[in-house]
């Protein structure tokens, strides 16, 4: 993850780091800005404001079509393919809805964006929004989203057309925010050239994390500079977070009663079981492999330097354009001694923010790119991949399951574990990586650094209920 690239592209979908003050700030964004949410008179151009309101009054009164305006993330190709898969096809069927794509950057070290709250803190958002899902717990807080409960129930949409996990996400104090729209997750991407090489059997992964630790030690290579010209396994790398790590060994982020346990015994050994690799192998030799391999411009696994590493499913999208010259495979990410191989997943939602002009008809639209036909349209476009879909039923239509290295990330999906709905969700997903930081430059105890993180969680959460 240290050395992850934003992509320019709409693919380029996953979470970046930023240095520590970026995250903080990003943070403090977030925390500050709940007393704005329901009084547009606190910010933003209030003549703007009136104006839009004055202009859609005017459009429904002259039978012309409302404009809804659309905050998606993505640059490159995404809007066109969008436009022309989805939206036209909504457009015909909606002839008086208008759909105007508003491409708005995403900042911090999470899918979110600075400009869209302090849209809706200045009562002008936009009318929907493209969403990273594990956030609407954090921001249905803040009263920065439209509870969507009697539309959804008005609709015939159930909850059992999704995952379950995903599902989850847009719930928040049995309240429904979002709908769920795409999904990914994580296994392990594994270089049978390097394992053939280190005398290990190509067909046969490592199966625990023992077993990958016994491996990865053989891949491990030096050069003639006492630097690494090949390793065997980062566990920080791409998405080998503190979270994968954690529910890798058998742990949990919160219990049944909706609170969060970053320093749960299993999450402990986790982190200390990463510093242990960085100790072992030096994490400044790590470090400098690590930055080599990103000045490629690569993924490290495709360098074929590396033999083993955590991604996601997306990855499969990347490693079809290239010829790669050693073979690969990808399987479940290994798991602790007598625990069951899991996998998390993340992706997207569509939500309404609060204070849309346009609220039914942004609901007409969350409710069509978010359900069957939508998702269907998306997910039958051309080139999409190894791309999966919230729908499990749009999954099977598709018959992605025979597509053999996807099935691997499919079969884990009705069990993917996902991060937790809280208006701490955001500020626990930064202090995991702060203190996966720090633990690996030997700059804390394990122990201590999660007992730190759950005293800040829980003061963060303290300061929400006040």
């Amino acid at each position: 993850m240290n050395n992850e690239k934003v992509q320019a592209g709409w693919r380029g979908k996953k979470f970046v780091t930023l240095p520590l003050a970026a995250t903080l700030a990003m943070t403090l964004t977030i925390a500050g800005c709940s007393s704005s949410m329901n009084t547009a008179s606190s910010g933003g151009d209030s003549k703007g404001t009136d104006a839009k309101a004055a202009n859609n009054k005017a459009s429904k009164d002259s039978g012309a079509p409302v404009t809804i305006d659309f905050w998606f993330p993505w640059g490159g190709d995404y809007q066109k393919a969008f436009k022309a898969n989805v939206i036209d096809v909504f457009e015909k069927q909606h002839p008086d809805i208008k759909v105007k794509m508003t491409f708005v950057e995403t900042t911090g070290q999470t899918q979110a964006s600075d400009k869209l709250l302090t849209a809706i803190a200045g009562g002008n958002p936009p009318d929907v929004a493209l969403f990273d899902r594990f956030l609407i717990g954090s921001w249905a807080a803040k009263g920065a989203l439209t509870d969507l409960t009697a539309y959804v129930k008005g609709s015939g949409i159930s909850k059992d057309d999704y995952y379950k996990g995903l599902w989850a996400e847009t719930v928040y104090k049995d309240k429904i925010y979002a709908l769920p729209w795409g999904t990914d997750n994580r296994g392990m991407f594994y270089n049978k050239t390097l394992m053939k090489e280190a005398g290990l059997d190509p067909n046969k992964p490592p199966q625990t994390i023992q077993e990958l630790d016994q491996m990865a030690e053989k891949i491990f290579k030096k050069g003639s500079n006492n630097k690494y010209s090949q390793v065997g396994f980062i566990p920080w790398m791409n998405q080998g977070f503190l979270y994968t790590q954690a529910w890798n060994w058998g742990g949990k982020w919160e219990d049944g009663n909706h609170n969060l346990t970053p320093n749960d015994p299993q999450n402990v050994k986790a982190l200390a079981w990463m510093a242990g690799y960085a100790k072992k192998y030096d994490v400044g030799n790590l470090t400098s492999f690590s930055d080599a391999m990103g000045q490629t411009d690569m993924n490290p696994f495709w360098t074929g330097k590396v033999g083993f590493v955590f991604d996601g499913n997306w990855i499969l999208n990347d490693l079809a354009k290239y010829k790669l010259n050693f073979d690969w495979g990808v399987t479940p990410m290994p798991a602790a001694e007598g625990n069951k191989s899991v996998t998390w997943a993340g992706g997207w939602s569509y939500v309404v923010p609060k204070g849309s002009k346009h609220e039914k008809e942004a609901w007409e639209f969350v409710k069509f790119v978010a359900h069957k036909e939508g998702t269907l349209l998306w997910a039958k476009r051309p080139n999409a991949g190894n791309d999966i879909t919230a729908m499990p039923a749009i999954n099977e239509q598709l018959k992605l399951a025979e597509i053999a290295n996807l099935k691997v990330f499919l079969d884990l999906m009705p069990t993917a574990f996902t991060r937790p709905v809280s208006p701490a969700g955001a500020l626990l997903w930064n202090e995991t990586m702060r203190v996966q930081d720090l633990a690996i430059h030997g700059k804390g105890d394990a122990q201590a650094l999660l007992d730190e993180v759950k005293k800040n969680v829980d003061a963060g959460l303290a300061k929400q209920s006040n």
